[in-house]
């Protein structure tokens, strides 16, 4: 009964609210207790909901041991099955203790398929233990990645209390992921040949948006669920030259959390734009002196909106819009041929103090010595 009240509620939502919406109507549709989206070159957020709170990500907590691995390690390395990782529950890959496995094709196994087993094969081999490397893979996540807000305590995301991160750590998360061409290659693989020692089959990506209701221009994907987290999805995907990441947390039904990515890329795509300022632009500030863009800047600005870009007598560019939380700045360079022309312009202004200092310096000592021969002149005189 509860499914089918579930089920009619998604028909309804889909077909009755609208769908193409504006920013201040878009927290209204979203179904899913927290959710962001990010421009993945920017950066900038786009629209968020409670992307600050504290949640349970369940297996998207994968995304981070993915890119982990793939930065610390040898993707050639042979992982040795322990016994802990072939119990673990819930998905798995079905690995046999003593089994050594590529650690690349563990990656693959536990970002396509989620295998919980690859999870903690790698996070063993990592760290050592589960614990130990949960404890560096919050080290790498901080120091790294830049995320404040995460404590992870395993590799796979089983529910744990202490287990927490938040949206929008998860799209920082990603977005620094998305940089790394191994990541990208293994979270956009729709299907994959396993041949392993208890289970050879077709892995398919879990990610409905990559394989059976594709959405145009999806680069990657992970889904997540235990009983505590709810329904959790990470979402990419590039159209022209926009590139954007969706995260839903907690979401009541499958269907509400793809719905609710669905909305926010389709949000994302049909509103906003990405803007580069190439390198070496140049700005004037208000006193007179001229910066330069050091390499290209780019920023995410809404369609059919101007943005007021000025710099400040500090060299920093301000880009400011109607939508607020897209203001954003840059540090520039100074103008490089301004500051030579300056530099030599003080040298040789230096160089005639001192000749100036140093004529007047021979001046006074040539005056002293004229004034001594004089005083012995006018005393043989006197006598």
């Amino acid at each position: 009964m509860k499914q089918l009240c579930l089920l009619l509620l998604t028909i309804f939502t889909h077909f009755l609210l609208p769908s193409n919406v504006e920013a201040a109507d878009l927290e209204q549709e979203l179904l899913s207790e927290s959710g962001i989206l990010i421009d993945a070159d920017t950066g900038q957020v786009l629209y968020e909901k409670n992307a600050e709170k504290s949640m349970y990500p369940a297996s998207l907590t994968k995304v981070a041991t993915a890119i982990y691995a793939i930065e610390t390690a040898d993707m050639d390395e042979m992982v040795t099955v322990s016994a802990k990782a072939r119990a673990v529950e819930g998905t798995r890959v079905y690995l046999e203790e003593g089994e050594q496995v590529p650690l690349k094709k563990l990656i693959q196994g536990m970002l396509i398929n989620s295998g919980n087993d690859a999870g903690v094969a790698i996070a063993e081999h990592l760290g050592g233990t589960s614990e130990l490397f949960a404890e560096d893979l919050n080290s790498y996540l901080q120091a790294v990645v830049g995320v404040r807000n995460t404590h992870f305590t395993n590799a796979h995301g089983l529910f744990n209390e202490n287990h927490t991160t938040t949206a929008s750590d998860l799209a920082k998360t990603t977005q620094y992921a998305m940089k790394n061409s191994t990541f990208r290659e293994i979270f956009r693989t729709k299907k994959l040949k396993w041949e392993g020692e208890a289970w050879s089959t077709t892995l398919y990506h879990h990610h409905k948006m990559i394989r059976e209701n594709p959405y145009e221009g999806i680069t990657g994907g992970k889904t997540g669920y235990v009983d505590e987290s709810g329904h959790t999805l990470i979402t990419t995907a590039k159209r022209s030259d926009l590139r954007l990441i969706a995260v839903t947390l907690k979401a009541e039904s499958q269907a509400w959390a793809y719905q609710d990515a669905e909305v926010l890329l389709d949000f994302g795509f049909d509103h906003f734009e990405t803007v580069t300022v190439p390198e070496g632009t140049k700005f004037t500030s208000d006193n007179g002196t001229t910066y330069r863009t050091g390499s290209d800047i780019v920023y995410s600005k809404m369609k059919g909106q101007d943005a007021e870009l000025s710099v400040d007598d500090q060299g920093t560019l301000a880009i400011n819009q109607d939508k607020e939380s897209l203001d954003t700045s840059f540090v520039l360079e100074g103008d490089k041929e301004k500051q030579e022309a300056e530099k030599n312009k003080k040298a040789a202004a230096d160089h005639t103090d001192k000749q100036s200092s140093f004529s007047y310096l021979w001046i006074i000592v040539m005056a002293g010595i004229g004034l001594l021969f004089f005083r012995k002149w006018i005393k043989r005189v006197v006598m």
